[in-house]
């Protein structure tokens, strides 16, 4: 056997403790883990409330008090709750990552505090060079008071005081600013700070003189009536989010422990925009600008709510994404959506206000739900040939809803359409055209029909044939000047007069333009691959008015290359119309035809320069 030792045999290592450089950590939870500085006061609070919680599961009639006192850069922060003996002072405050809601006895009451991450007081070195506790524990009567006094280099001491220190059970922690942070710790800080995280706190909490807390919640109290309520509700929108809302939504999820508000925004948002929502948990703030808290669709509103639910993240400033937030999110889709139903059945004139600036979300919202589309059918405003119309409305009007993908194409068609009876819906804006198709499920019965040229120039008037024969040379000598842009011509008698030429061409006609001009412009072997995928659509087609006066006298010309000058001048002022964007071949063409236009109409008339060399 070989001599040397085997794996198996040889010693175990020693293990190692890891050690920490607080200085190092303290700078890692203010520019990583927390947004702000601000935080600070958010911990000290949660302590405090959390010891007062922790009393009150033994003492149910125990004080239930915080008192913060502020001046000259340092912090004193005094509550009644559980306090601590000299052991817990050891293994919960000296002890990185320890929670005391981990503690013996605490476990079955951990869902009633508000920290769970054991990061408590390391928070406080963010503005503090130096932290002591004093404390006093409710649960050993017999203890004296115990003294913590910890550095942000990483030190602390332990002391014993005399029982006179501090009579009653409890905690007072005392900041000390450290350099630069001494304007964290001002009295007028503090009590910002304070009412901003803990106005829903369920105990009495002060700085100084001047009250914290303000319950019941504002969505919580009562009010004389209705519109009393909405007033009050309005002025504390306007307080927290610094606007005056359109409208509230009561957001009371019981099964979830939600209560709170959605605030209405009084003008149009971007449905991209992530909207920053007020979020509390138990009463403490936990952040104002949870974005993930309503489904996507309902940007148009902004919330403010308490829970006891949900779960926060580490730093305690978002929440944390999980099946209980996915469940109350859809919970407070639903009280939106009824919301939005009960306008629509009993207040008609606050929904045409709501849906003139937030159109958007419903639509959102009703192409994804069919119910709510059904419900919103008579109100949703869309553009149409008609004017501004509901999708019912329309429907009502005309046999077949036609509708347009793109705003361009609607605007091709629209005035010729109108003029020819034939109701076209523009589907080019956000959602519209989605809306459009899923009429028939919500409306049995009706007819969809996505626009194409073929069905405009359908219902055109065709020309006299013995009248389009006269002016076949005409036409001949047009088309072929369009030809190698990929645009045939056609004539035809339309409505209104003052359109001399309409472009007209669909989807599949670009596809097959697009992929022409990427063949011209190929070598031999992408140019052999591209014309394989050679489709069979219908090309893009400038149609003539024959009822134009500029299109008679045009048609009359027996010069082909002035024929060809004007048929050039004609399409590129249908596009223009048409407002579709141009293609560098389009572009020289307006070019062209613009100069050839100037060389024909200045044609003969000689200069005095001109004239001198004759």
């Amino acid at each position: 056997m070989d001599s040397q030792t085997s794996p198996s045999s040889q010693a175990s290592p020693s293990p190692h403790t890891f050690q920490v450089d607080l200085r190092g950590l303290v700078d890692l939870l203010s520019h990583h883990l927390y947004s702000s500085p601000r935080v600070y006061l958010r911990e000290l609070l949660q302590n405090a409330v959390d010891a007062i919680t922790a009393r009150r599961a033994e003492e149910p009639g125990a004080p239930a008090r915080v008192r913060l006192f502020a001046s000259d850069g340092e912090l004193r922060v005094e509550d009644s709750g559980v306090g601590l003996t000299e052991s817990d002072l050891h293994s919960l405050l000296a002890t990185i990552g320890r929670s005391s809601k981990r503690a013996d006895g605490l476990q079955e009451a951990r869902s009633d505090f508000l920290g769970q991450f054991g990061i408590g007081l390391l928070a406080c070195f963010v503005v503090a060079e130096r932290i002591r506790v004093v404390s006093r524990s409710a649960r050993t009567p017999g203890a004296p008071p115990v003294e913590w006094t910890a550095r942000d280099d990483g030190s602390y001491t332990v002391r014993t005081l005399p029982h006179d220190a501090r009579p009653e059970p409890g905690t007072t922690v005392h900041l000390v600013a450290r350099a630069g942070a001494a304007e964290w710790l001002t009295e007028q800080r503090v009590l910002q700070l304070a009412r901003d995280f803990g106005s829903l706190l369920p105990y009495d909490v002060r700085v100084g003189e001047e009250a914290v807390t303000d319950l019941p919640a504002p969505w919580d109290r009562p009010y004389a009536s209705p519109a009393n309520r909405r007033v009050a509700l309005a002025r504390h929108c306007h307080e927290l989010f610094g606007f005056t809302p359109l409208d509230s939504v009561d957001l009371n999820v019981p099964l979830a422990g939600i209560r709170g508000v959605a605030y209405v925004l009084p003008a149009a948002v971007s449905p991209a925009q992530r909207a920053g929502h007020r979020v509390h948990l138990k009463g403490m703030l936990l952040t104002d600008r949870a974005e993930q808290l309503l489904p996507d669709w309902a940007f148009f509103v902004r919330c403010v709510l308490d829970t006891d639910s949900l779960r926060p993240t580490a730093s305690r400033e978002s929440l944390y994404e999980d099946e209980t937030l996915a469940a109350v999110r859809e919970a407070l889709g639903e009280r939106i959506r009824a919301w939005l139903t009960g306008l629509a059945a009993g207040d008609p004139e606050r929904l045409a206000a709501f849906l003139a600036v937030h159109h958007l979300g419903v639509k959102s919202l009703a192409r994804h739900d069919e119910e709510m589309l059904r419900t919103m059918l008579p109100w949703l405003p869309f553009e149409t040939t008609d004017g501004r119309l509901s999708l019912e409305e329309f429907a009502q009007r005309h046999p077949v809803v036609h509708f347009t993908r793109t705003v361009e194409e609607y605007r091709q068609v629209a005035p010729i359409a109108s003029a020819q009876g034939v109701g076209v819906v523009n589907g080019g804006y956000t959602y519209d055209s989605e809306l459009v198709e899923a009429l028939p499920s919500v409306r049995p019965g009706t007819v969809v029909a996505e626009l194409d040229a073929d069905t405009v120039t359908a219902h055109l008037d065709a020309v006299d044939a013995a009248e389009e024969l006269a002016l076949s040379g005409f036409l001949a000598a047009a088309r072929a000047k369009l030809d190698p842009l990929g645009c045939d011509v056609v004539l035809r008698a339309f409505h209104p007069l003052s359109v001399p030429a309409l472009h007209l061409d669909d989807r599949a006609a670009r596809h097959e333009q697009a992929r022409a001009d990427a063949e011209s412009r190929a070598d031999d072997l992408w140019a052999g691959i591209l014309g394989s995928l050679r489709g069979s659509a219908p090309r893009a087609r400038l149609v003539l008015n024959h009822l134009n006066p500029l299109i008679r006298r045009i048609s009359s010309l027996r010069d082909a290359e002035l024929i060809g000058t004007a048929t050039e001048s004609l399409y590129g002022q249908a596009l223009l119309m048409a407002q579709r964007p141009l293609r560098p071949a389009d572009s020289a063409l307006l070019n062209r035809a613009f100069i050839g236009l100037l060389e024909w109409a200045t044609h003969g008339e000689a200069t005095p320069e001109e004239d001198g060399r004759r």
